[in-house]
This record gives C-alpha cells, structure tokens and sequence, in this order.
C-alpha cells in the first residue's frame, strides 16, 4: 500500500513559502499529519571566471544566525523560465552575466518537510552586468580560487548545502579547467 494524502490544508501564507498540514495514510495502514513548507523552485549558479576563480557571496543568514559564505542563489518566479531565473538572480548578487549556463543537476533542499527543488548551474564566461539586488539582501562577494573552494568545504567553513551540492556537481568541469 502507498502513502496516501487524504487531507490537505495551508495553515499559513507568507511572503517566500506557504505551510500546510497534510493528513497521510501509512502504507501499514495508520495515519499521520505532516507539516510541508511549500516553497518556490529556485537555482544557484557556480560561477567561474577564466583566472580559475569562484565568485561566492557572503550574506548574513538570520535563521542560522551567522554570516555564510555561499553561491548566490534566488528563486524562480511565477511563469519564468529556469535559465531566465539563473540569469536575472546571478546579475543580482554578484554582477556579473554569465556568457554560458550549464545545468548540472538538481537537489530537494530538504525533502522531509520542504518542497523546494533547487536547480545547479555552472556559470562561466563572466562579464560585468550588474542589476540592483533585492532590498533585503547585504551580500559581499569574495573570488575564491577552486582548489581553496573545496579545501573550505571539506574543512567545514562553506556550511550551506546547496553550495556544497553545486561544487560536488560541477567537480568534473572544475577539475578538468585546473
């Protein structure tokens, strides 16, 4: 017997993600309620310049408490295309336009409570092409050569997943430019 919703409602609205509480018949037959946070698909990009850097930014996250270093990342709005999204939110946070986008992949941020998927791209033929960043963004951006890059995220400096997910899928292309 599969998982079976028998019961859907959203309990909350708000500005980036809905909640719902969803009543889930067991395959052994028992029920559950399941809270979901409905979220917005969303992208990262890995962008690369030709010296053999990573553009990452650091921005202050509130829910972590903390300034992270991370790849910048958005999401994608209502009706608008995947790469149009990778475009626009790359533009934003660091000012660049990529040249080139290349999908790599894609991974459920946290797929036990979430719906948000998040698509990887790498970004490579950099140039300057800034648009203004959302107002609630303070972002800084540090180049970080790629071998340091992995070196952070092995030593558990780089602590935000969909950045450690990207770097892991774009290894292939990385490693072949060093």
């Amino acid at each position: 017997m599969p998982f079976e919703l028998i019961a859907s409602e959203t309990i909350f609205k708000g500005r980036v993600f809905n909640l719902r509480k969803d009543q889930v018949r067991l395959p052994n037959g028992k029920q559950t309620t399941m809270d979901i946070v409905e979220h917005a698909a969303a992208v990262t990009m890995l962008p690369v310049d030709k010296a053999g850097q990573i553009w990452f930014i650091r921005q202050y996250r509130h829910a972590a408490g903390q300034e992270l270093l991370e790849l910048p990342a958005g999401m994608v709005e209502a009706d608008e295309p995947l790469l149009d999204a990778a475009a626009r939110e790359i533009r934003e946070e660091i000012g660049m336009r990529a040249g080139e986008l290349i999908h790599l992949g894609g991974i459920f941020l946290a797929p036990g409570y979430s719906t948000e998927y998040l698509h990887i791209y790498l970004a490579r033929q950099l140039e300057p092409a800034p648009l203004q960043p959302d107002d609630d963004e303070w972002i800084t951006v540090e180049r970080i050569p790629i071998a340091e890059a992995y070196r952070l995220a092995e030593s558990g400096v780089l602590m935000d997943a969909k950045s450690m997910a990207a770097l892991t899928l774009a290894r292939p292309w990385l490693m072949a430019a060093e």
